[in-house]
């Protein structure tokens, strides 16, 4: 059996193949372009060589077309790829400065922003050379004490209390002539007042700032006579006046002093002065 199966896959495989191409039968060419002899001898050649070229092309074997895969696109719509200008060196155009142009207007202003927080402290920087001494004139001090050896009795005007008497007097910033204290150096200073009564006699005396009554001293009518104080302290200004005035004669005023004893005083001085932190 095995004998038989191999033969007959044979004959299959043999009946299966195709005919060769010799096999087949050729189609009768066409004659119909053969020329006549009666035609002109250049019609003759023509036809003749039309002939030979097909008898060659029917005799050559037909080869498969080459296809790609990918064919070309149309050159009718073919676009050209765009092309960059070419860079110019503006360097080489640039000219000459020209003239400052004028300042415009000024801008309005915007809103002011809100306060931002306090930053740190920062390191402590480093000691400062010692600086140059300062001028004398411009030192912080200020003191005087005066005194009046002489009584004064009330008149039909006011009366400015002169002393004639000087126990310290800083820098001369009390006048002896008009008695008045002038301040030099701006601060708060300290004023006391101490005065004599005279018996059966009124005393009335006022602390004066610049033609104002700051503070009274009074003493009524007695029998006999005591000393009598006031004091107050100021902030003066530069080129502040302070004195004593003794008030106008309504009633009997006076005060007592002698020429032995000093009875009657007037002392002042600077506590702290006003650029001192």
């Amino acid at each position: 059996m095995e004998g038989l199966w191999v033969p007959g896959v044979l004959l299959l495989s043999c009946l299966l193949l195709p005919f060769p191409a010799s096999s087949q039968t050729s189609p009768s060419p066409d004659r119909s372009w053969e020329t006549d002899p009666t035609e002109a001898p250049s019609q003759h050649h023509t036809a003749r060589a039309m002939q030979e070229q097909v008898s060659s092309a029917r005799e050559m074997p037909l080869r498969p077309r080459c296809v790609r895969c990918c064919e070309q696109p149309d050159q009718r719509f073919y676009h050209p790829q765009y092309q960059p200008l070419p860079q110019i060196n503006m360097t080489i155009l640039k000219g000459e400065k020209g003239d400052r142009g004028e300042r415009g207007m000024q801008g309005k202003f915007g809103k002011t922003g809100v306060a931002g927080s306090r930053g740190h402290m920062g390191p402590k920087g480093q000691k400062g050379s010692m600086g140059a001494p300062g001028e004398r004139c411009k030192s912080h001090y200020a003191a005087f004490s005066v005194g009046r050896k002489k009584p004064l009795h009330s008149n039909d005007y006011y009366q400015t209390l002169i002393f004639d008497t000087e126990f310290v007097n800083l820098y001369d910033h009390f006048n002896m002539f008009t008695g008045k204290f002038y301040c030099y150096v701006p601060g708060i200073y300290y004023f006391s007042l101490n005065v004599h009564t005279w018996n059966q006699k009124e005393t009335y005396l006022h602390i004066m700032r610049n033609g104002a009554e700051v503070v009274i001293l009074y003493a009524q009518v007695s029998d006999r006579s005591i000393m009598q104080s006031q004091s107050v302290m100021l902030e003066l200004q530069e080129q502040d006046e302070v004195w004593v005035r003794l008030y106008k004669g309504e009633r009997e005023n006076a005060v007592f002093s002698d020429e032995y004893d000093t009875y009657i005083t007037f002392s002042g001085h600077l506590v702290k002065y006003s650029g001192d932190p």
